[in-house]
């Protein structure tokens, strides 16, 4: 099934990365911003297909006028239709195990926040993401534009059976790290000298009971206000980030 993709950074990140998948990209006769103008450059150089987007009218975007009606206003469906990402094997995901870090997304469902979370993978060169496919958001379009690229960047694998996974990454030479807000550990006690492989879990249950029982550490990020938790997007960018120093 193909997917959408509206932002053209994440369409310009396909183009870099996997151009062959394109299957067409819709564009406006008259394109505002220098990206949609690479996106129709880039487009151009490798041949593929550029058909001219429908303008529609969009009341919300209008503006007032004098007399209090409502201009509507116009808006073009610029976009590309790509094939989906097949990511890679799992052998591919642990060939090359050295110091970095790796992410698995445990049922996380809110397609925003795995396309923040990949993006801010890309943003910190991570080495890879596991994705399990059961009650979990899928790769879908909204994912691919809030990554603005970062999918295309990280590499990642979809698993059915997360368990067995992590037995894998730890054969390979992985340690385990899931979040918590029960846990005693502080993400700022974990140092970033192995291989980690980080798990986030779900928005409102976390990581589940047999995903924590193959964890060689739990961690939580300790709270230092009135609010006590973290959106799974927001905690990820923080360990992310702790994980990534050198």
């Amino acid at each position: 099934m193909p997917i959408y993709l509206k932002n053209p950074h994440s369409i310009l990140a396909t183009l870099e990365k996997r151009a062959q998948d394109i299957i067409e990209i819709r564009l406006p006769t008259k394109q505002a911003g220098d990206a949609w103008t690479q996106v129709q450059k880039e487009a151009e150089a490798v041949g593929i297909r550029i058909t001219q987007a429908q303008v529609r009218q969009d009341t919300r975007r209008g503006q007032r006028g004098l007399r209090g009606k409502q201009d509507p206003g116009r808006t073009s469906s610029a976009e590309a239709v790509v094939k989906e990402h097949p990511g890679v094997d799992l052998s591919d995901l642990f060939s090359n195990v050295s110091n970095g870090l790796w992410l698995a997304l445990d049922t996380v469902q809110d397609p925003q926040n795995v396309g923040a979370i990949f993006r801010t993978a890309a943003f910190f060169n991570a080495r890879g993401i596991i994705i399990t496919t059961d009650r979990s958001a899928p790769l879908s379009g909204t994912a691919f534009d809030v990554a603005s690229g970062g999918i295309e960047h990280v590499p990642f694998s979809l698993v059915t059976n997360l368990s067995r996974t992590l037995d894998q990454a730890q054969a390979a030479g992985l340690w385990i790290l899931g979040t918590s807000e029960h846990a005693e550990q502080d993400l700022q006690t974990i140092k970033p000298d192995r291989p980690w492989l980080l798990i986030l879990g779900n928005e409102e249950t976390g990581i589940r009971r047999l995903t924590s029982d193959k964890c060689d550490t739990l961690c939580r990020i300790a709270p230092k206000g009135a609010v006590t938790s973290l959106n799974v997007s927001a905690a990820s960018a923080i360990c992310i980030s702790h994980l990534s120093q050198e």
